[in-house]
């Protein structure tokens, strides 16, 4: 999908990516942001936790909603301005992470999404995001 500019946009568009959460995403997301939580890393300790074994970061989820935003809809030239965030449930190592926002309002040019992370058609994620979308650039003459 190509860059939606502003002009462009209207309530009730969406859009939709899915990504398998892998080791290694959970490692590099370890060695970027330094969160190394055993809870991530060490299947002994989180078999002791609540979630009863390793669970994927849960900001890799909200990079999943970056994403959508930065390179979907509105895609590029879009700046993630905020997002409220609600966790519902953990992500594994293996799953399928679907991703959708849906655009609910615009006010000027920032874009009021709502979006959510579901894992097997359950929800794991639900945000509002605010994105500033991207202006058509000016006709060259």
């Amino acid at each position: 999908m190509a860059t939606v500019y502003l002009d462009e946009l209207k309530p009730g568009m969406s859009a939709t990516t899915a990504r398998v959460v892998s080791e290694r995403d959970v490692e590099l997301f370890g060695e970027a942001t330094g969160d190394f939580n055993p809870v991530h890393f060490d299947e002994g300790f989180a078999r002791k936790t609540i979630f009863r074994g390793r669970v994927a970061h849960g900001a890799l989820s909200i990079g999943h909603i970056s994403a959508l935003l930065g390179t979907v809809l509105p895609g590029d030239g879009s700046i993630f301005v905020s997002a409220s965030i609600v966790f519902k449930t953990p992500v594994r190592i293996g799953d399928t992470v679907t991703t959708t926002a849906t655009v609910r309002e615009i006010q000027g040019r920032e874009v009021i999404m709502d979006c959510v992370c579901t894992v097997g058609g359950k929800q794991v994620l639900e945000s509002e995001a605010r994105v500033l979308a991207p202006r058509r650039p000016a006709a060259k003459v």
